[in-house]
């Protein structure tokens, strides 16, 4: 399959995408988004990555890549005007050994604490508390810099932040009282950030057959 944009297969509150799109936002790589509804999701997703779960990336040649932190790398490797790749402090193993830790351990917390119900347990403080540490960690690299390898955001923020945007929001008000009050600003930073604006529009979902939505938009490029 040629196509004259990149297909990027979106949800807006993931994640995961979520990281994808900030990545492909910051580059100015136009593709063409398609919004999946994941109760109802289109064959032309599950043609191209049969496992149904978003993002998935459609370059022009019809090559898919289907993790979102290899998205990234997709999108930042042929333009990265802010220099995500290459943070002030240490480098990007250091990074992508932060992106792991919050994809593995971190993430595993994070689903039972939001969805305690699927796991059969019956509340998610428990795993709540589990998360702290790491946290706490995030905190500790903050003390020094805005950010978490320097003065200025890199790929580690954008990848890790979303995530902690929604552990956050299980419950605001405790995530606020904690003692990590440089994580809540970085956090609230990024949220506040017109980047995070441009990737959080909303879209109508996807049907086969229908144009998708040119993603970034003219002025959220760059």
């Amino acid at each position: 399959m040629h196509t004259s944009l990149p297909v990027l297969y979106s949800f807006r509150r993931c994640p995961y995408a979520m990281r994808a799109r900030l990545a492909i936002a910051v580059s100015g790589i136009r593709c063409e988004l398609r919004e999946v509804v994941l109760r109802s999701k289109p064959p032309a997703l599950l043609r191209v990555s049969p496992k149904g779960t978003v993002p998935v990336l459609v370059d022009t040649e019809g090559i898919v890549v289907e993790q979102s932190l290899d998205i990234m790398m997709w999108a930042l490797r042929r333009n990265d005007p802010e220099n995500w790749l290459t943070p002030e402090q240490r480098n990007l193993p250091s990074m992508l050994d932060l992106v792991a830790e919050c994809d593995g351990a971190f993430k595993h917390h994070l689903d039972r604490y939001k969805y305690p119900q699927r796991y059969d347990c019956e509340t998610g403080e428990s795993w709540r508390d589990a998360a702290v540490d790491w946290l706490q960690s995030l905190e500790t690299r903050l003390k020094s810099d805005a950010y978490l390898f320097g003065a200025r955001p890199a790929l580690a923020d954008m990848a890790v932040a979303p995530f902690v945007r929604q552990f956050a929001h299980v419950d605001v008000e405790w995530f606020e009282q904690q003692p990590w009050p440089r994580l809540c600003q970085w956090l609230q930073t990024w949220k506040q950030s017109a980047l995070f604006a441009s990737v959080m529009n909303k879209y109508p979902a996807w049907q086969d057959g229908n144009p998708g939505q040119v993603f970034p938009l003219p002025q959220q490029a760059g």
